[in-house]
């Protein structure tokens, strides 16, 4: 996989501490929309598309349901994905995984890389 950016997807502080943001990225040449997730200082991100389906997973653009347990749910058909690393423990499609994209943190901003 492989990415540039010449400007930071989003600065840190934008996305809310155990909180997820929509962000729209050049990935392998094309457009794609991403979910990133913060934990502390950490972001993980990866394409909003659900493998089951091929769906978005948010319900509203930029809006993620997160369960009790703590895992990101696709809107669409209820498929829970671990936050840890895109893994679908529960719904249509588990077993099956997100596709990652791997981010860097500097100087407070979130960036492809």
């Amino acid at each position: 996989m492989s990415e540039t950016a010449a400007a930071p997807l989003i600065a840190l502080q934008a996305i809310a501490d155990e909180g997820f943001a929509e962000v729209d990225a050049c990935v392998d040449g094309d457009s794609e929309s991403l979910v990133l997730y913060r934990q502390g200082d950490q972001v993980r991100g990866w394409l909003n598309i659900c493998p089951h389906a091929g769906r978005r997973l948010d319900w509203a653009p930029g809006q993620f349901l997160k369960s009790r347990e703590g895992h990101l749910v696709c809107a669409a058909h209820g498929a829970s994905f671990s936050l840890d690393d895109g893994n679908c423990v529960a719904g249509p499609c588990k077993g099956d995984r997100l596709r990652a994209v791997p981010l860097q943190l500097r100087d407070g901003q979130v960036w492809l890389g």
